[in-house]
């Protein structure tokens, strides 16, 4: 991979591992812009590591409140709206867990093509639209209880399908269920931090036992550029999401999807 490469790809994974707009989507669209090879396992593993770094760092006291919750909650029996948030993004993990593992071999050998990705961005992107006008918008993360979260986790399950958007699904599901915008996010990004960390260390354990060369220049390049895109993501669209709504994102999502159907087909 050469310099310019590295820090477009960074940069795309960073922005889009958070907004509702599909990361695959926007993946496959340098390669096919550019016939740019596929970048591979290791460099796939760094921008993940960067965006992952990113959301850890930015709900850092979050993330420290609720776990000390949590252990409290196991060791000392004492139950707070932390710790119960904590057992609820661990409840919405396990759909896509088990759907990865019984889906893999399915999603990766049928269900990647470019044809496929445009479809699913105008469909979820619509469906989103659909959950931000419908939205109750009344409920904080700290309310949303463990049904409303096994809800939200088998949404999340659906962004094994590439072009869906992890985060767009997820915030769909939630505004669904009654979940303010900006809580919809929160409760999205935390659910986050599971899935990018047991995806990546799986794509580390299939770089160990395959023996991939490593670019270590490429992959530190990688990890600060996702990172800072990610976190900067993170930030604003918390800031405007409340005021602006998912329609914008719609709308992209929908051109996105034309465009890629047009390339593709035409």
């Amino acid at each position: 991979m050469d310099t310019l490469q590295v820090i477009i790809l960074a940069l795309i994974q960073g922005l889009t591992e958070f907004l509702p707009i599909s990361s695959s989507a926007h993946l496959i669209l340098p390669a096919q812009l550019f016939g740019w090879e596929d970048q591979g396992l290791s460099f796939d593993v760094a921008v993940h590591i960067g965006s992952l770094l990113a959301v850890v760092i930015y709900f850092r006291k979050e993330i420290a409140a609720m776990l000390t919750a949590w252990l409290a909650s196991i060791f000392k029996g004492r139950h707070s709206d932390d710790s119960k948030l904590a057992w609820w993004i661990i409840l919405a993990t396990i759909p896509a867990v088990v759907m990865g593992f019984i889906t893999k071999d399915l999603v990766e050998t049928h269900l990647r093509g470019p044809g496929v990705i445009a479809i699913t961005t105008v469909i979820f992107g619509l469906l989103l639209w659909v959950a931000d006008r419908m939205a109750k918008d009344e409920l904080t993360e700290y309310q949303t209880g463990w049904r409303k979260a096994l809800l939200i986790g088998i949404a999340q399950a659906l962004a094994l399908i590439p072009g869906t958007s992890r985060s767009g699904i997820t915030m769909t599901a939630a505004l669904m269920l009654g979940l303010k915008r900006e809580a919809a996010a929160r409760f999205s990004f935390l659910m986050s931090i599971p899935v990018i960390l047991g995806a990546a260390l799986l794509m580390t354990k299939d770089i160990v036992s395959e023996g991939h060369a490593v670019d270590w220049q490429a992959l530190g390049l990688g990890v600060v550029l996702s990172f800072i895109a990610a976190y900067a993501c993170i930030y604003y669209f918390l800031k405007i999401i409340s005021r602006m709504g998912m329609t914008p994102f719609v709308i992209y999502r929908v051109a996105l999807g034309v465009f890629l159907c047009g390339f593709i087909f035409l």
